[in-house]
């Protein structure tokens, strides 16, 4: 059984920051890419950011310049750091993890206040 547990989500005022984290345990012994997505009210979940096993990133254009994402092997670890936040961002955000399957973590909420 694998478990992914995010955290780092919470309320912060526009142009603030915030790092998320999300932890892979459990019977997962190889991972390739880990990302991020995003859920609004209404919308569709998108990509926000992925991190190939090999360290390639690719950002969704809306938070290029303002996000990186990273990640740390040894601890099956994915971040994803936040800057620049704008109410736009306000979503709940899921970490995702592909290893042979592909595993969904449970979303942390963040709000962007104006």
């Amino acid at each position: 059984q694998v478990q992914l547990v995010e955290s780092g989500g919470g309320l912060v005022q526009a142009g603030g920051s915030l790092r998320l984290s999300c932890v892979a345990s459990g019977s997962i012994f190889r991972i390739f890419g880990m990302g991020w997505y995003r859920q609004a009210p209404g919308k569709q979940r998108e990509l926000v950011a992925r991190i190939a096993s090999g360290g390639s990133t690719n950002y969704a254009d809306s938070v290029k310049g303002r996000f990186t994402i990273s990640r740390d092997n040894a601890k099956k670890t994915v971040y994803l750091q936040m800057n620049s936040l704008k109410p736009e961002d306000t979503a709940v955000y899921y970490c995702n993890v592909e290893s042979w399957s592909v595993y969904w973590g449970q979303g942390t909420q963040v709000t962007v206040s104006s």
